[in-house]
């Protein structure tokens, strides 16, 4: 005969209860009763051991139906042997069941893997490039200041040849968790500060935080076609990770300097240019240097006005992404006209203002 007590008595069940109740029920007893929160105590350890073999078979549909009618006898001695297992064993076994009760990482007994999915804060920086650098592409450093992590214990804040060991407090969750009646409130853990693992024989370096303030240059590759207001996003090199975990991303907000002789607008350029009042009247052609130092030659047709639009097609910026495709060239025409006369040209225009309102 077992001298194992009664499964429903351990958990303080009646045999009727629901499965959820059964779960619930255990869940209050295993919060009570946890190793990490009655640490040296022998009979809480063992009530935990006890009130885990109870839920775990009553839990199971099969393994409550044949121990409700032969009793421990109908478990035949199988399962988990939970009078001579460790407490160590116990999470590794049923990792998943008490990773549902306290969250990732396990919960307890110092066997909780580090925390998985965390990384790195982002990183928003700001940089200003030229109409030229924006036209054409280009690379360029970025200087980012913050932490960065230790080169000697490779972000994990061991010494070197050493690494960090699991919290015992939390079991590498980093949080701790209570409940309040029917609610459940996680904190940070007050052992390891959130970071889930402890760092005996710290690196001297960084003083064990994994990281060390430094300026880093970044560089940046800024595509031809970038535009004010656009953000460049660039992967792993934000600030680390905590315990060496990946970092986070780079993002750059782009600006552009104002260029003394071209507007953007959109993909289009837009420029003035001057001409002479022959040049206007007779026609005449004419090159443009781009801010990417390419020129343009165009024609300006005879009688051209002031404040005429040329659009010379495919010369503006090209299309972010799609470099065979560009905006258009805009050129807006002024005429000079000139502020001083000798009086040979004074006359030849007064024969040219004559000749014209005469026709």
């Amino acid at each position: 005969m077992s001298d194992k007590r009664d499964f429903y008595e351990v958990l303080g069940v009646s045999r009727e209860v629901s499965e959820d109740d059964i779960r619930k029920t255990y869940r209050k007893l295993a919060l009570k009763y946890h190793p990490d929160r009655n640490q040296g105590d022998k009979e809480a350890e063992e009530k935990f051991k006890e009130a885990t073999e109870a839920f775990t078979v009553l839990s199971d549909k099969e393994k409550r139906a044949a121990y409700d009618r032969f009793g421990h006898a109908g478990l035949g001695g199988g399962g988990f042997d939970f009078s001579n297992a460790g407490m160590g064993d116990i999470f590794s076994h049923f990792q998943d069941m008490f990773s549902d009760f306290f969250g990732a990482g396990g919960g307890g007994g110092g066997g909780g893997a580090r925390r998985r999915g965390e990384r790195g804060r982002d990183v928003r920086v700001e940089a200003t490039i030229s109409l030229k650098s924006a036209m054409s592409g280009t690379k360029e450093e970025i200087i980012v200041e913050g932490a960065a992590p230790c080169d000697d214990c490779k972000g994990n804040g061991a010494a070197p040849g050493t690494q960090p060991q699991a919290c015992l407090q939390c079991g590498g969750s980093g949080q701790m968790t209570q409940q309040r009646g029917f609610i459940m409130f996680s904190s940070t853990c007050t052992r390891c500060g959130g970071r889930g693992s402890i760092v005996a024989d710290p690196c001297r370096t960084c003083s064990g935080r994994g990281a060390v303030e430094r300026r880093n240059k970044v560089l940046v590759t800024f595509p031809a076609g970038i535009d004010a207001g656009q953000r460049l996003r660039v992967p792993g090199q934000g600030m680390p990770g905590p315990g060496g975990s990946p970092a986070g991303d780079l993002y750059v907000d782009v600006d552009l300097e104002k260029d003394p002789d071209f507007e953007r607008d959109g993909y289009d350029l837009i420029t003035r240019h001057g001409l002479t009042f022959g040049e206007a009247a007779l026609g005449a052609e004419r090159k443009i240097e781009l801010p990417d130092g390419s020129q343009v030659t165009f024609n300006v047709p005879a009688g051209t006005q002031p404040g005429t639009v040329l659009s010379i097609r495919d010369k503006g910026i090209p299309v972010l992404n799609r470099r065979d495709t560009r905006g258009n060239l805009h050129v807006v025409v002024s005429v000079k006209v000139p502020q001083k006369l000798n009086r040979k040209a004074r006359k030849l225009l007064e024969e040219l203002e004559a000749e014209l309102n005469a026709s």
